[in-house]
């Protein structure tokens, strides 16, 4: 079967020399979801943003399925305050179809908020809507940078729970670039781990929480954390979607939305 993306030796380099990644090797595979890791200023970000055909390597390849399809949900959305836009209206932007699916609607608890402006919504249902409209196409591969910050604890289990269905009724690979650390290693198949831009480790979650490298940048006692969160991803199973108002999610600076 072939892959969905391959990198091979990405290496993405800044103006002054300074290497953002540093000799990537990766292939997706149809269907797997994939965990992206590391400390900040790893090159996760911007990992992601080569697969996503936003950032270009200055040496190495990337190389995709013909025709591949690829959502991408970004880390954080700025909306201008005067923008006369619903979230329906959000939704369907550049989607090419003038009814959206009330299948996704109602997985991703959308339906009450079509009418809402989107300047109403909370960080959580934000970012609700940035999958729903990155599913609209039915992508084979879908990229999410962070898609869980701001959102409280039991949002996040009920995301990473989303994302399994998503799986599921979608059949798409799934890539998470996050600081959940032990929340996406127990809603993985493959963990990618990096360091300065560098692959330090890599393979299935156990093995990478067992990786000297892994123990080193976020501590020996991740052992038996990542034991009791992929208990809590088990045992949690209503995944509602709804907004959590008691947690701290809101929408800082990023991508922008202008009229």
């Amino acid at each position: 079967m072939q892959s969905l993306l391959t990198l091979q030796n990405a290496t993405v380099t800044t103006d002054n020399g300074s290497q953002l990644l540093q000799s990537v090797n990766l292939a997706i595979e149809p269907g797997e979801i994939i965990s992206v890791i590391g400390p900040n200023g790893a090159g996760k970000s911007t990992l992601i943003r080569v697969m996503a055909g936003l950032q270009g390597v200055h040496t190495g390849e990337v190389s995709t399925l013909p025709g591949l399809k690829i959502g991408f949900v970004p880390q954080t959305l700025q909306v201008a305050p005067t923008l006369p836009i619903t979230t329906r209206g959000f939704v369907r932007l550049n989607s090419g179809k003038k009814e959206i699916p009330e299948a996704l609607l109602s997985a991703l608890g959308l339906t009450a908020l079509f009418a809402k402006p989107l300047q109403a919504l909370s960080g959580g249902e934000m970012r609700r809507v940035l999958l729903a409209r990155a599913l609209i196409s039915a992508p084979q591969l879908l990229l999410l940078d962070e898609p869980t910050a701001g959102v409280d604890l039991i949002g996040q289990v009920e995301f990473y729970q989303l994302l399994a269905k998503v799986r599921e009724d979608y059949g798409c690979a799934i890539v998470i670039v996050s600081h959940d650390l032990h929340f996406v290693m127990a809603a993985t198949d493959r963990v990618l781990c990096l360091d300065q831009g560098m692959v330090c480790c890599h393979g299935a979650p156990e093995e990478v929480n067992k990786h000297p490298e892994y123990r080193a940048l976020f501590g020996a006692g991740t052992e038996k954390a990542f034991a009791v969160f992929s208990h809590a991803m088990g045992e949690h199973q209503h995944a509602h979607t709804h907004a959590h108002p008691h947690g701290s999610d809101h929408i800082e600076t990023g991508e922008s939305v202008h009229g």
